[in-house]
């Protein structure tokens, strides 16, 4: 018996999963679920995927259970993801599994993390967490017996690495990421042309989630209060209409119908600019949406100007903000400090990683194992990697 899937079958421009390119390792096709519904599944049952739990947003672990995470934060972003492909009428599970694949790359401590890896690694080809994403999903997860890797759909993988835009032409200078330009001699993911629309759809449900939980997370810190965020063009009429509506309201619940109804606003902005620009283009397949000159999910160029003062005030106040930089300076240096241990005394590293570096390791080359120290760092957690610095660096740990 095969599976009918005709409920998701897209608009003309989605993505069919009747018509996918397939996998880099061809396997039979799933009774029960569509392609991109595997894709999405795969991804929620990952090794890489439940250990977002513990990773910071902006936030370490340690210092609140109520602030975002990087799994609470794609949980967002799918979520968000498929309300606005339902109403666009294309492919909810492709655009979900986009998603909650978008962030698996990042490193323990979040930016700041990335930051110092992508220091340690300059001599190596640097380090990059969507690179690093590629390459969890097509080598780090090993859990198939037949192949490394989730083995996602060309449209998941290539949603996955485009989502924020075409990768080439590269300016002047400029290189692929290693893990892409490896991969990409093996599979084309056609990186000079638009993602599909639900890859795009998934990069601005990024935008719409954390720029207003962040203003939660901001506000719930004391960071900033109610009324600076206020003065800001987007949040503004928002304060005003609530407070109007229900006057007195207790302040988080003040904080949490202004931040649902951002979120809203934002939707339905970014549904009329995209059936305005659909309407406009009128692709007739999801390879004619990708050929566009511009993308073609989008804010209203109102919506854009009105989050920049958002997104700068966020940065100064927030991202930037003297407690928060003191935070992410001691986790650089247990990012550094991790590294150049490893890879001045690659014995102290887990058993496997060892065996893994002299089988991979070559002669005299030292990319190769810096790359497998890189692996094993950005995949520990927050608390996995303070624990591994105490375990070598605090003589009153057990090691």
């Amino acid at each position: 018996m095969t599976a009918d899937f005709s409920q998701d079958r897209p608009a003309p421009h989605g993505c069919d999963p009747a018509q996918t390119r397939g996998r880099l390792f061809p396997e039979p096709e799933s009774p029960t679920r569509s392609c991109y519904q595997r894709d999405r599944d795969r991804i929620v049952h990952s090794g890489a995927f439940r250990k977002l739990k513990y990773k910071t947003q902006v936030f370490v672990y340690h210092e609140g259970d109520y602030f975002r995470t990087r799994l609470t934060h794609s949980l967002e972003v799918a979520q968000i993801a498929r309300s606005i492909s339902r109403a666009l009428g294309l492919n909810e599970d492709l655009a979900e599994a986009v998603a909650l694949a978008h962030d698996l790359g990042h490193t323990p401590f979040g930016h700041a993390g990335e930051d110092a890896l992508n220091a340690c690694m300059a001599l190596y080809g640097g380090f990059a967490h969507n690179d690093q994403t590629l390459r969890i999903l097509t080598m780090l997860e090993r859990r198939y017996a037949d192949f490394d890797g989730l083995n996602l759909t060309w449209e998941a993988l290539e949603g996955v690495v485009k989502h924020n835009g075409p990768l080439l032409p590269l300016r002047d200078g400029e290189k692929l990421p290693t893990t892409l330009a490896a991969f990409q001699e093996r599979w084309d993911l056609e990186l000079h042309t638009n993602p599909g629309a639900e890859a795009q759809v998934a990069a601005l449900a990024d935008d719409i989630a954390y720029n207003n939980h962040d203003i939660d997370d901001g506000l719930r810190a004391g960071l900033f209060t109610v009324d600076e965020v206020a003065e800001l063009p987007l949040v503004g009429p928002v304060v005003r209409q609530v407070c109007d509506r229900y006057p007195g309201l207790e302040r988080s619940r003040l904080i949490h119908e202004t931040i649902r109804r951002m979120i809203n606003n934002m939707i339905v902005d970014l549904l009329a600019e995209t059936r305005e620009r659909l309407d406009r283009h009128r692709p007739g397949s999801a390879a004619e949406l990708r050929a566009l000159p511009e993308p073609v999910v989008s804010f209203s160029p109102a919506m854009v100007e009105a989050q920049r003062p958002l997104r700068a005030f966020l940065k100064q106040r927030m991202y930037r903000h003297y407690r928060v930089n003191r935070e992410m300076s001691k986790c650089k240096r247990v990012v550094t400090a991790l590294f150049d241990l490893f890879m001045a005394e690659p014995n102290t590293l887990p058993t496997q990683w060892q065996e893994d570096v002299a089988k991979q390791g070559g002669q005299g080359d030292r990319t190769v194992p810096a790359r497998l120290v890189a692996d094993y760092i950005a995949g520990m957690t927050d608390r996995y990697a303070l624990a591994e610095y105490a375990r070598l660096f605090d003589m009153d740990a057990k090691t």
